[in-house]
């Protein structure tokens, strides 16, 4: 059987009751807007919420769809039975606490910008999100902090390791600056 073919049947699919298990989930961070202070709340918010952290390298990048302060990156682990509906009703909640203003653009500047990227090995729609989100294969500035973080995880519905997929992608990326922002 293939990696990938592997991979594919070990996910967890929609539809399916693996029973209140605890997941490792892999949140998304982002902020070009009072950059350092809403990142460090972020970490304070998510903390009290969800217990120990995996918290990987912040990333400096360029906004990307349109015209703004650099943004500040990384990715963050957490370890828990939430479901995917309240932990997103959790990241909104952080991010209104943080002063993030919701526009009709989609790529605007914001203060704190959290999105779940991964539910285990769940691949499909669940409480209206879809996952694995596309921005994992999308965006370096998504990758490169889940690579350093989880390299040998692999990615829910592609099958390779974030490490390999970063590896592919990283020729073809953008400028990504490591930036020292301690966060523990």
């Amino acid at each position: 059987m293939s990696r990938s073919a592997a991979a594919t049947d070990s996910r967890t699919r929609v539809g399916e009751d693996s029973g209140p298990a605890r997941r490792r989930c892999w949140i998304s961070v982002g902020s070009n807007v009072d950059r350092e202070r809403s990142i460090r709340g972020a970490v304070e918010d998510l903390r009290a919420a969800y217990g120990e952290l995996v918290i990987s390298p912040v990333y400096e990048t360029d906004a990307v769809g349109f015209e703004g302060a650099p943004f500040l990156n990384l990715v963050i682990g957490i370890e828990t039975e939430t479901s995917v509906g309240a932990i997103n009703r959790r990241l909104r909640e952080i991010e209104d606490a943080r002063g993030r203003v919701r526009g009709p653009n989609k790529f605007a500047p914001r203060t704190l910008d959290l999105d779940l990227l991964t539910y285990g090995r769940t691949a499909g729609e669940v409480d209206g999100c879809v996952l694995p989100r596309d921005e994992i294969l999308k965006y370096p500035f998504v990758l490169a902090p889940l690579a350093d973080v989880a390299p040998r995880e692999r990615h829910p519905e592609d099958g390779r390791s974030y490490g390999d997929l970063w590896r592919a992608m990283a020729c073809d990326s953008g400028p990504l600056r490591c930036v020292d922002l301690p966060l523990d």
